[in-house]
């Protein structure tokens, strides 16, 4: 599991390491570690490094030194240097001094025409908003790929927004200890290597999961283990308008290894013909005994579903509730009297549906998602799962995971309906509703991933892609 820290954080964590080493020492390190990956870039899309043509950009201060220093040992391989000063009498003096005794060049913005690579350096993190018009047009000319110092320059690192011009990076080199903008504008960022600066960081703001997380965390039948003691899940989800929701929930949650799947509402029928495992009812009060509660996709918001909804939260077992029952619960906050506080609930909106059930609490989902689900969270004392490219899940305790999707290809209707299968499942096999959401989000993105191969794909493919997407964490 890998931490990841505030820039305020990751400053204070390096200011014992500075006062330790030579000066200078702590920037020729992470610019030895931008001159590695950026050799490996030239070594993967240009076929060599030896003679290769690197831009760099340069903008004031650290980010423009650490980006003139990677130049300098760029030289020492053979590699044709040349840096474009966007700040010339504000470039960084020794950085600066070293690539032109290495036999890097000063040049223009046309070089950046000829590149093979380019290196951003133009802004640090301690900048904030869009790249200023002199930078941007320098970077709408930029054809070849980019590896970026530290994070793209005009994305916020503490929230990953972005205003307006900003670098979209094939490779970002990262020094110390991560910072959100690498998980929340994973699009922006491409893929991220850590350089390990010997920083001594404290709690983390959120973790993300790496696949052995996942692994490690995702439940296995034992010997003895049946169908009952694998976790039985409920799925009230569906109508005679969305029947397809219901067939894509509990079809997720059988995929997801269930053991054993009850479904109740309108859309039986539908459902046994696709899911023949699957006991299926007509009501929630018919269901049977279960370990959790999947609620809300395509069930309606009329009485009857109010009614279900209510049933639900009253059964004392962790529920998922999402879609038409988030908003339910914005529409009825009375319904949350039926609910025992000491029983977990995860919510799973998407933005608009945020909106539904935070801005009585007042809370409003602006550019730190972050901040915004852990105050819903602390509000409502439920766990949420923030759905959008970079997947929020945050605990009512302060704890959050996130994971980021490196494709669109989960933008697709009912793909949320897939996910609140997978997480019902999990949730039934005992699983803290935290790392659930966090294993749930990451299989979810790596079946898309699998179903589209390449090219835009539906929910139903999704559901079909999940027994190989979870071998594949697995293995």
């Amino acid at each position: 599991m890998r931490g990841v820290w505030t820039t305020a954080a990751v400053r204070e964590a390096e200011e014992p390491v500075l006062a330790a080493t030579a000066p200078g020492a702590l920037m020729r390190r992470a610019a030895h570690g931008v001159a590695r990956h950026a050799s490996r870039v030239l070594a993967q899309h240009v076929g060599g490094v030896s003679g290769r043509r690197v831009v760099l950009l340069v903008g004031a201060g650290d980010n423009g030194g650490d980006a003139l220093w990677a130049g300098a040992f760029l030289r020492r391989r053979g590699v044709g240097v040349t840096a474009v000063l966007l700040a010339p009498d504000r470039a960084h003096a020794e950085g600066l001094a070293a690539l032109r005794r290495a036999g890097g060049r000063i040049g223009s913005i046309v070089d950046v025409d000829r590149a093979d690579l380019v290196i951003d350096g133009i802004v640090g993190l301690s900048a904030r908003g869009p790249l200023r018009p002199d930078a941007a047009a320098v970077v709408d000319r930029v054809q070849a790929p980019v590896v970026a110092v530290d994070l793209p320059s005009g994305v916020d690192p503490d929230t990953g927004a972005v205003a307006g011009p900003a670098v979209t990076a094939d490779v970002t080199v990262t020094f110390g200890g991560y910072k959100p903008v690498h998980f929340l504008a994973g699009d922006r960022c491409g893929e991220v290597r850590f350089v390990d600066l010997g920083l001594d960081l404290g709690e983390p703001l959120f973790s993300v999961l790496d696949p052995d997380d996942v692994a490690d965390a995702w439940p296995l039948p034992e010997p003895r283990d049946d169908k009952y003691t694998q976790g039985v899940v409920g799925i009230a989800a569906g109508s005679s308008t969305y029947p397809g929701a219901a067939v894509l929930a509990v079809g997720a949650a059988v995929q997801a290894t269930s053991g054993l799947t009850r479904y109740a509402g309108s859309a039986a029928d539908e459902v046994r013909r696709r899911w023949p495992e699957v006991i299926a009812t007509g009501s929630v009060g018919d269901a049977g005994r279960v370990q959790a509660w999947v609620a809300g996709p395509g069930m309606g918001t009329g009485k009857a579903s109010r009614d279900a909804l209510a049933h639900i939260l009253g059964a004392g077992v962790p529920v998922c509730v999402d879609a038409d029952g988030i908003t339910l619960l914005g529409a009825h906050p009375e319904l949350w009297d039926a609910r025992d506080p000491d029983v977990p609930v995860l919510l799973t909106p998407h933005d608009r549906e945020f909106a539904r059930v935070a801005e009585s609490h007042g809370i409003s989902l602006g550019a730190d998602r972050v901040s915004a689900a852990s105050a819903l969270a602390r509000a409502l004392r439920v766990h949420v799962l923030l759905k959008g490219h970079a997947t929020v899940i945050a605990a009512p305790d302060g704890q959050v995971l996130v994971n980021s999707a490196q494709s669109p290809w989960l933008a697709t209707a009912g793909s949320g309906d897939v996910l609140s299968g997978i997480l019902g499942a999990l949730l039934a096999s005992g699983m803290d509703p935290l790392l659930a959401g966090g294993c749930a989000a990451f299989v979810h993105v790596r079946a898309g991933e699998l179903a589209a191969l390449g090219a835009p794909a539906p929910a139903s493919a999704i559901v079909r892609a999940l027994p190989d997407a979870i071998r594949s964490v697995l293995a």
